[in-house]
């Protein structure tokens, strides 16, 4: 991924995930957005984006950030928003084990008080342990956390599978939490 085509996912991400606002968008309960309404907005603020640059960073984003409506004629973020959307995903079974990445300064936290969604919708939750070592390095010195998904399942806690593979819950309690 080029430096422009990086600097655009990311400023994708802020823009579908937290702040549509900044440029004139607005999201529907789903979290679409038009892909013309984008391209004009991004256009209008002095960040254009064609639609073949758009093609590709949706297509290329190694983290699949993003998804297009069936006719290719919206955009949406798959997870991690801070504003309120309805993704439409239903409950599923998790594997018995996920993973969650973050820094060692914040397990002393973690273990009194669990996993918490904080500005987000839901707790972000990883199959691998590499996936959970990468997010947990973007936040300082990373830990990966072992995350009792069966049982907490088995317990009555929801788990959903977003669109690009990411595990979310509401919370993890400390009791169904272990580190690596």
């Amino acid at each position: 991924m080029t430096d422009r085509t990086a600097a655009r996912s990311k400023f994708l991400s802020f823009v579908l995930r937290h702040r549509p606002e900044e440029l004139g968008l607005t999201l529907d309960d789903a979290g679409w957005a038009s892909v013309q309404d984008l391209l004009d907005s991004c256009k209008t603020a002095g960040r254009e984006l064609t639609r073949e640059e758009l093609d590709h960073i949706v297509a290329t984003s190694d983290k699949k950030r993003f998804s297009f409506s069936d006719d290719g004629l919206y955009i949406r973020a798959n997870q991690g928003h801070s504003i309120q959307v309805d993704l439409g995903y239903e409950p599923r079974e998790p594997p018995e084990i996920l993973y969650h990445g973050t820094a060692t300064r914040f397990f002393k936290s973690i273990q009194r008080e669990g996993l918490n969604k904080g500005k987000r919708h839901q707790v972000h939750l990883s199959s691998d342990a590499a996936t959970a070592a990468r997010v947990g390095s973007r936040h300082g010195k990373p830990i990966v956390l072992r995350i009792l998904s069966g049982q907490m399942s088995a317990d009555g806690h929801l788990f959903y599978l977003s669109e690009n593979g990411v595990w979310l819950t509401d919370r993890v309690p400390p009791g169904y939490i272990l580190a690596e």
